[in-house]
């Protein structure tokens, strides 16, 4: 059997300490790259990390209003956006949604493991998978921009649940 992956939501691990990594990440790459991580970007991204879950824009939007933040839908789109730019959030196309980056590395391709039972989302790092990509691209001189990768399926806790 296979090690769970580090950032896996399907297995028990200390999820404060995930959003602490990330949190920490943000700030750092944040003073590094010279762009500002506002009070309602830095909302954005710890609503994100609540749980390992994708949240639509809406969703958001209703979290930053009751905290005062604005209630027309930009404020939360611009504070999104401004997190998948500097890869510290994802966007989920399946789900039409926003998942917290968890990998320690800004570029980088993740496959999204979607549960359709428990609706969490699992984000796993795949070297192999984006080399073969990146081979299968570069041998026709394709120049790829963007590789999202999305597996819809349950994880084991909802098969186990008969889901």
């Amino acid at each position: 059997m296979t090690a769970p992956i580090a950032s896996d939501p399907f297995h028990e691990h200390d999820h404060s300490h995930c959003a602490a990594a990330v949190l920490r990440r943000a700030e750092e790459q944040a003073r590094t790259e010279g762009v500002r991580l506002t009070p309602v970007r830095r909302r954005a991204l710890e609503i994100l990390l609540e749980s390992h879950r994708a949240m639509g824009a809406y969703e958001v939007l209703e979290r930053l209003s009751a905290e005062g933040f604005g209630k027309q839908p930009p404020v939360a789109y611009r504070a999104l956006d401004f997190l998948v730019e500097q890869g510290l959030a994802h966007r989920v196309q399946r789900l039409n949604a926003y998942a917290a980056c968890l990998s320690t590395q800004r570029e980088h391709s993740p496959a999204f493991l979607i549960c359709r039972g428990c609706e969490q989302v699992a984000e796993a790092e795949t070297p192999e998978l984006r080399a073969a990509l990146e081979g299968l691209a570069g041998a026709s001189g394709f120049r790829t921009e963007r590789v999202t990768v999305e597996l819809l399926g349950l994880c084991a806790r909802c098969t186990e649940a008969g889901l």
